[in-house]
């Protein structure tokens, strides 16, 4: 009887669906603990490699490699807007706020209009001279679009390019952030 039994090691003494029993089996798991780590490994190495060609474009675009053009979109007649007021427009894209600031007879002076620090609107101030984001008071000049002391923001607003053509203010481009 002593000798039956270790003869038949892998008898199932009784039917029933629980496969428990059987773990020492031959290739009873074609994926183990190791198996499982070396195919999640593996994934992610295939999700690494799919994501260096926009980890490329990211590159390009973060460190100016890459300089766009846009078109040239008319802001305002320059008769329309008098010394010392500005006017909202939408540049480059239909959805990017910019602000353009007369601020002498032949001085005009655009940037986008989103506070650097945490993109909130930024709005001229004409009584105070000054371009002012009312989210964390932070103050910026008109001349240059660098922060003042006042508030968060530590780099200045992007600065819209312009060019004066037949009474008109067009907008032509938008400077990169110098660091």
């Amino acid at each position: 009887m002593e000798q039956d039994r270790k003869k038949d090691n892998n008898h199932v003494p009784f039917d029933e669906d629980n496969y428990t029993h059987n773990i020492h089996k031959a290739n009873e798991r074609s994926l183990d603990r190791r198996g499982f780590l070396k195919m999640m490994v593996g994934a992610a190495g295939v999700f690494a490699v799919s994501t260096l060609p926009w980890g490329t474009i990211a590159v390009k675009e973060l460190t100016g490699l890459q300089n766009k053009k846009y078109a040239d979109k008319k802001i305002v007649d320059v008769n329309s807007l008098p010394v010392g007021e500005a006017v909202e427009f939408a540049y480059p894209g239909e959805h990017d706020s910019a602000l353009l600031i007369r601020l002498g007879d032949n001085e005009f002076k655009a940037y986008q209009n989103a506070c650097t620090h945490l993109k909130c609107p930024v709005f001229w101030s004409k009584e105070d001279g000054e371009m002012i984001c009312p989210c964390h008071h932070g103050v910026f000049d008109p001349k240059s679009g660098v922060p003042t002391a006042a508030g968060p923001p530590r780099r200045p607003l992007p600065e819209v390019e312009l060019k004066r053509e037949q009474g008109a203010i067009f907008a032509t481009g938008v400077k990169r952030y110098e660091a």
